[in-house]
């Protein structure tokens, strides 16, 4: 069975490790705050200059001047700190985030991702994903394995263009997770009740399955 887009956020989560400062995209990787593992401590930058966010707010509790940069209503952990832009960005481009969480729309063999643009259709700006993807050493893609249309976003070369150039380590779709390396997809979990051969039928980049792939656990 296909993983929803909570369960992605849970699977990722388990990457976290204790005292990083964790930076979450829009979208999928803004859940990643609901589920911190016991026992360890994590700061989640939202680059829009917060430190220190946690999860969403229970409804009727929102503050409108809390957001992060998807303008979403969140929380504020004891300790955390709020401050400008440029502040925030030369945190991400001094390299001081462990882990970068970001969405996409295609993820390439090599490691490239396409997630900031769709020619045609109007974008309000590129956000901070490019400075996010040029400073980070551990990224991390939460998506779904393939469009509306079933087509495959886990591709031997993007189409859209690119935000970066061979930056992405992982990616934890609705049907695995698969690690990037030597050019090329390494099927490492599958979702439970996928079988592989469903994840290969879905997958246009090359994809290497190697061994028993173990079922996820959420």
């Amino acid at each position: 069975m296909a993983l929803s887009k909570q369960q992605i956020a849970q699977r990722i989560a388990k990457e976290l490790q204790d005292k990083w400062y964790v930076n979450l995209g829009i979208g999928i990787p803004t859940l990643v705050a609901n589920y911190i593992p016991e026992g360890i401590e994590v700061e989640f930058q939202s680059e829009n200059g917060l430190l220190g966010m946690g999860p969403f707010p229970v409804e009727g509790t929102e503050d409108a001047d809390l957001i992060n940069a998807g303008k979403q209503t969140v929380t504020v952990l004891d300790g955390g700190s709020i401050f400008d832009s440029a502040t925030s960005f030369s945190m991400i481009r001094g390299k001081h985030v462990q882990l970068t969480v970001l969405g996409a729309m295609e993820v390439a063999q090599n490691g490239d991702i396409a997630n900031w643009k769709i020619p045609g259709k109007m974008v309000k700006g590129m956000g901070g994903a490019m400075d996010l993807v040029a400073s980070a050493d551990n990224i991390i893609v939460a998506m779904m394995h393939t469009n509306k249309r079933g087509e495959s976003k886990i591709l031997k070369q993007c189409s859209l263009p690119l935000t970066g150039v061979g930056c992405v380590t992982k990616v934890v779709t609705n049907l695995g997770v698969l690690e990037v390396k030597n050019n090329a997809f390494h099927l490492l979990e599958r979702a439970p009740g996928v079988s592989i051969e469903e994840i290969q039928n879905a997958t246009d980049g090359t994809l290497i399955v190697s061994g028993e792939i173990p079922e996820m656990v959420i």
